[in-house]
């Protein structure tokens, strides 16, 4: 799906609010069973109804084509609607995240390869299609710690361009309607490929300015315990504890060097986080 996805179960009841932002609240306050959720599930059990349409009778059957082809466009309509009421009406639960992507990939997937085994499309085409799909939703997970890629209007055109391509394809189309259909596959290819290459290079920005954040942020933070380290006070007892030294007592003198034992201690132990933390970027990098 093109927009945000559904997301998180918990269900309090509340009324949404149209239009309204996705916070915390309202993650935990969609139920699992709303219509967002219901419209992915729906699209989910259309996949092996599709397919068990379109090989009826042999695969090649034009009334039976027709029943798989409307079983195809009520779920990428589904796909539209889905997804734009998870966002009008804060209806996020973490099901939609993972089952939305999930069906998404599945209808198109599906058809593509079905099409491909009863010969009408060439296998290059879902091989670029479903490679492009996989490694996007991969490199997807591996940015996800650092930041979001959001959905672009190319990505959306690129959707529309497979979805109605395909349906096409599950049609028994002639003429000048197949010679279409064959450009509009060739559309779908060029943004499917432009798109993809385009996510890669939003992943690889995103993913650097993230870890340059995160070393400043780590540079600040030991830069800020050395100064603590430093401090006035932190001289002042040391000299308290030089003067008590002097005064002769041994017993006082060790516990002088004992509490500043614990202070070069505490500071670094205060230190050692934040340095694993700098390494531990540095290494990711």
């Amino acid at each position: 799906m093109t927009g945000a996805p559904a997301s998180a179960a918990g269900g309090s009841g509340a009324k949404p609010v149209r239009g309204g932002k996705l916070g915390t609240a309202a993650v935990n306050q969609a139920s699992l069973w709303n219509i967002a959720n219901i419209l992915t599930m729906v699209r989910l059990l259309l996949v092996p109804g599709f397919v068990l349409l379109l090989f009826h009778n042999g695969g090649y059957d034009p009334v039976w084509r027709s029943f798989a082809w409307a079983a195809f466009a009520i779920a990428m309509i589904t796909d539209l609607f889905d997804g734009h009421l998870a966002r009008a009406y804060n209806l996020v639960t973490d099901f939609g995240k993972i089952a939305d992507p999930i069906a998404d990939k599945a209808i198109m997937g599906a058809a593509l390869v079905s099409l491909s085994v009863l010969g009408d499309l060439p296998w290059w085409i879902t091989g670029v299609i479903l490679a492009r799909e996989l490694g996007i939703t991969l490199m997807r997970f591996w940015v996800i710690r650092h930041a979001v890629i959001p959905a672009s209007r190319g990505g959306k055109l690129k959707t529309l361009a497979q979805g109605t391509a395909a349906g096409m394809y599950v049609l028994v189309l002639t003429g000048p309607l197949a010679t279409l259909r064959f450009w509009m596959m060739m559309v779908a290819v060029v943004l499917t490929v432009v798109t993809g290459l385009d996510y890669v290079r939003q992943a690889v920005v995103l993913r650097r300015r993230s870890l340059a954040a995160e070393r400043a942020a780590v540079g600040r933070t030991a830069e800020a315990l050395n100064e603590a380290a430093g401090s006035p006070g932190a001289v002042a007892a040391d000299a308290g504890a030089s003067a008590t030294t002097d005064a002769g007592s041994a017993g006082t003198t060790d516990a002088g060097v004992s509490g500043a034992a614990v202070r070069v201690s505490g500071g670094s132990t205060a230190v050692e986080p934040a340095v694993r933390a700098r390494d531990g970027a540095e290494a990711e990098r």
